[in-house]
Parts: C-alpha cells; sequence; structure tokens
C-alpha cells in the first residue's frame, strides 16, 4: 500500500472516529439536558464543527493536491502523537463517562470530575485536539492544514470555547 492510501485509510479512521463521538455526544446531551443540564456557548458550536470538518478535509486535499511527500522520520514520530492524542480523548471520554460532550452542558449542583488526566488538567481534551491538529496533517506533511488549524482551533479556543467554560464552571453567567 503506498502512503498515500495508508493516510487516506487513517483520515477514514479518524472521520469514522469524530462520527462515532458525535453520535455518543448527542446521547449524552440528551440524557444532561433531561436531567437538568443546561447549554451553554450555543453560537460557538457551527464555527467549531466547520473548522474540524475543514481540518479533516484540508488533510486530504492538500497532500492530494499539493502532492506532499510522506517523510518517514516525520511522518511516523506524528503518527505516534496521533495516536497518543487519541488515547488521551479516548481516556477523557470514559473519565466523564455520561457527561463527556462536544457542547459546553453543565448539570447543576454536579462537582467537576477529578479523576483520570482531569486530576492534572483541566482541559485534557484540548491537549489532545492540539497535539492531533498539529500531528495528522503532518503525517503525510501537510503543513499548511496543521498551521491553519492551529491558529484558527487557538482563536476558537481562546477567544470563545474557553471562556465559556473558565465563566460557566466558576458559577458567573457564561
Amino acid at each position: 500500500m503506498d502512503s498515500l492510501t495508508w493516510y487516506v485509510v487513517l483520515l477514514g479512521a479518524v472521520v469514522v472516529q469524530r462520527l462515532a463521538e458525535l453520535v455518543v455526544a448527542r446521547r449524552n446531551a440528551q440524557w444532561a439536558l433531561s436531567r437538568g443540564g443546561v447549554e451553554y456557548g450555543r453560537s460557538h458550536y457551527p464555527p467549531m464543527v466547520l473548522l474540524h470538518t475543514a481540518f479533516l478535509v484540508g488533510c486530504l486535499v492538500e497532500v492530494s493536491i499539493a502532492d506532499r511527500p510522506f517523510v518517514p522520520v516525520l511522518g511516523w514520530s506524528m503518527f505516534v502523537l496521533v495516536l497518543l492524542a487519541q488515547a488521551m480523548r479516548g481516556w477523557c471520554i470514559r473519565s466523564l463517562g455520561r457527561r463527556w460532550n462536544t457542547r459546553v452542558i453543565v448539570l447543576p449542583g454536579v462537582p467537576l470530575v477529578s479523576s483520570g488526566p482531569y486530576r492534572w488538567l483541566a482541559h485534557p481534551n484540548y491537549v489532545a485536539v492540539v497535539v492531533e491538529g498539529m500531528a495528522l496533517p503532518l503525517v503525510h506533511s501537510a503543513w499548511v492544514t496543521a498551521i491553519a488549524f492551529t491558529v484558527l482551533n487557538a482563536l476558537l479556543l481562546l477567544g470563545f470555547r474557553l471562556p465559556v467554560e473558565r465563566r460557566v464552571l466558576a458559577g458567573e453567567p457564561a
């Protein structure tokens, strides 16, 4: 199997994983909302979905159109980081259980999760997203996608998502 075919298979696996996560997130959102959960930051969710979709498309398009090479030392090291990011994401999902979501939904009166990676980091899932955002495109030298996603994701996280989460978790109006 040539490197481009292998990369397309990798991207396909990530797409399937994201779709499965959206199914879990939807189920968890319904569960939380039925128990009095309140959603915050709805306005930044569609741009987040668009960015993550464009990221995956960008990985494929850049590699295909710009004929980016597979550089073994870069590609394999980035592949390891992709696997570590997936493991971190899985650990986050398992640690939060039904409270894990792609949206910001808070169950009033329920304490924060402080197990798993949340024992050490306030937002370990975002660490996984940042690592994956750089590593997945660089598996096949898609450096433009890596830089563009990293910058746009930082703007979205720092400008919208994290401030909403911080305010909500601090008990302030979002």
